[in-house]
């Protein structure tokens, strides 16, 4: 992505920690809490490796169409799991954004991280609409529910729902920035 140096590592970073907290509730107790966390592990590391700023590490010509394949088929994984869970819907976008962007990317110059084309403008539009829409609503699920005093059984930090809100509120923020950058 083009922008400046600074606010692309932090992108980086925002990124891969949430890659990294994702990894961590791939050991959740919760079956569901697991194979979400997965995928959005998948997608954490992969906006973070896309991130990295340009002028830092020009990636090879083969590193965009490798990142649309995999995608691509974290989209059709996704696809699959949607049949049961609608979440999976919302991986299914942020695969197909990603293979966008890859598509993109490696149609641009010298694959400089997205100079010098800005992808198809109507696409761009639809995904910043959906993604900004998410960001609204996940950051209002965020607001603190009233806990219930007593009789439940002590959660794990990587099993506390919020978390895992706040990290796929900073994805689509990162998704967000990313975009806008096309």
């Amino acid at each position: 992505m083009h922008g400046s140096a600074s606010s692309g590592w932090l992108l980086v970073a925002l990124c891969a920690a949430t890659g990294a907290y994702c990894l961590l509730r791939m050991r959740s107790g919760v079956e569901e809490q697991r194979r979400a966390a997965g995928g959005e592990a998948l997608m954490g590391f992969g906006m973070a490796a896309m991130a990295v700023p340009a002028a830092v590490f020009t990636p090879p010509a083969w590193a965009w169409p490798a990142y649309a394949v995999l995608f691509g088929a974290a989209g059709l994984h996704a696809l699959w799991a949607a049949r049961s869970d609608r979440h999976h819907l919302h991986h299914l976008v942020g695969a197909a954004a990603m293979v966008y962007m890859a598509v993109v990317m490696a149609g641009s110059p010298a694959h400089a991280h997205g100079h010098g084309t800005s992808g198809n403008p109507a696409l761009t539009g639809v995904l910043l609409l959906y993604f900004t829409g998410y960001v609204m609503a996940t950051g209002a699920r965020l607001i603190p529910v009233v806990a219930v005093a007593g009789g439940g059984s002590a959660t794990g930090w990587g099993d506390r729902p919020e978390l895992a809100r706040a990290c796929r509120l900073s994805m689509g923020i990162a998704m967000l920035a990313m975009l806008l950058t096309m």
